[in-house]
């Protein structure tokens, strides 16, 4: 374990150190992302801090390889180096595509390329567990295991994308998915399942250390943004380890059946943790394909758009994802690892409640509030309405068409300083 949080460590500290320098080379090059009607940033900000991530990444893993216990993830697998040269690929498609906005077609087609080099070099999915009908574990050839493999890295690689809408974001989401995958990941070594010092750990430990070092920068207000450099660096990376932690090894090859479940859950974890933003991106779709539009137009109405505009801050927006995230991929993990006992699941539970009466506190607190002036208002009318002095002008009222006159005011006598009917 100190061997990985000196890894981690590093990564870290590289990132936080290199991230000004990015910045001035973003600012120098018109690396900037403009402000659209979408975007919560109100000036123009530096983007490319992917290639800080990815030094601090690269840093971390030279580290790894001099540290004496964690070599043996190199001497014994090659998926460490295959993560490395193809997050090299996919964050220079990223550069580019911060620099120059390349189309949707284009960026596609590198995705699809980096995916391939890193499945030429060692990570494919090559066994997937399924604990329902008696299927067991299905082994997949090449023919099936790569297109699977590409697939999910892409889709993972575009969900992380996607969260990357507020300062901080994404940053801290990936962190901490991250150090949920470490968490299982290093279980899984101590259980005998996997060699402690195994690619999938040194793999996420090296990406946390990097999203670590990169918040203090990015976080609100952001001096830089990771842009599609980082964004796609990580989902590559976070799909690298899910598929390298589960999908290389039978999964029955374990003694005890009760210990099947948690195989399944890493190639979950992902999208516990980016369940969010998949709603997101579903509830948008569905949004825009009712009113007319193109599911890809921009509108403003994606959750941590509902989250400022029910009251929340920026910042306190933002912890509330983090809030839910943290819950979903370290509830996940826990019960993967304990098997789901009452005791976890009640406290993943309690935390559920806990998250959602947070996320509603300024609604509830503002409908408070109003319905507080609304009996202060009422309270007010009344009063008014029961005050002697107005009962007698109601008295004095003539019957008939001179109603709305007196209604509207009525000369009290001379020197009494009142008007009939009229509040004072």
């Amino acid at each position: 374990m100190r061997e990985y949080a000196v890894v981690l460590l590093a990564a870290a500290l590289v990132t936080f150190l290199a991230t000004p320098v990015v910045r001035v080379a973003a600012v120098r090059f018109r690396v900037m992302a403009a402000v659209r009607d979408r975007d919560v940033h109100v000036i123009p900000t530096p983007r490319g801090g992917g290639v800080a991530m990815y030094l601090g990444v690269a840093a971390g893993v030279l580290v790894a390889s001099e540290l004496p216990s964690l070599k043996r993830s190199f001497e014994f697998s090659t998926q460490t180096i295959a993560v490395l040269v193809a997050g090299g690929l996919i964050c220079l498609l990223g550069v580019l595509d911060d620099r120059f906005g390349l189309d949707a077609l284009t960026k596609l087609t590198g995705q699809i390329a980096a995916a391939g080099v890193m499945v030429l070099l060692g990570v494919q999915l090559a066994f997937l567990f399924l604990p329902v009908a008696d299927i067991g574990t299905l082994s997949l050839g090449p023919d099936v295991g790569v297109p699977v493999t590409i697939l999910l890295t892409v889709f993972t690689v575009n969900a992380l994308n996607f969260i990357d809408g507020l300062d901080g974001l994404a940053a801290g989401v990936s962190a901490i998915a991250a150090l949920a995958f470490f968490a299982y990941s290093y279980h899984l070594g101590l259980v005998g399942y996997d060699d402690v010092a195994s690619a999938p750990a040194l793999i996420t430990a090296v990406l946390a250390g990097a999203c670590l070092g990169f918040l203090p920068h990015n976080f609100s207000p952001a001096r830089i943004f990771m842009g599609d450099s980082g964004s796609m660096l990580v989902g590559l990376m976070l799909s690298a380890a899910a598929i390298s932690a589960t999908g290389q090894t039978d999964s029955q090859t374990l003694g005890s059946a009760a210990s099947l479940l948690p195989l399944t859950l890493p190639l979950l974890v992902p999208f516990a943790v980016l369940f969010i933003p998949f709603i997101d991106l579903v509830l948008a779709v569905i949004r825009r394909t009712r009113r007319g539009r193109s599911p890809f137009a921009p509108d403003k109405m994606h959750l941590h758009h509902r989250l400022l505009s029910i009251g929340h801050s920026h910042r306190r927006a933002v912890l509330i994802m983090y809030f839910w995230a943290a819950l979903l991929s370290f509830g996940a993990v826990a019960i993967s690892i304990t098997g789901g006992t009452i005791e976890v699941l009640v406290i993943i539970g309690a935390l559920l409640v806990v998250g959602v009466v947070v996320v509603l506190s300024p609604r509830a607190r503002r409908a408070a509030i109003a319905a507080r002036e609304a009996e202060l208002a009422a309270m007010k009318e009344r009063s008014w309405a029961a005050h002697p002095a107005n009962r007698v002008a109601r008295e004095r009222e003539p019957a008939g068409p001179e109603t709305a006159a007196v209604a509207g005011g009525v000369p009290g006598p001379v020197g009494s300083g009142r008007t009939a009917g009229v509040r004072r």
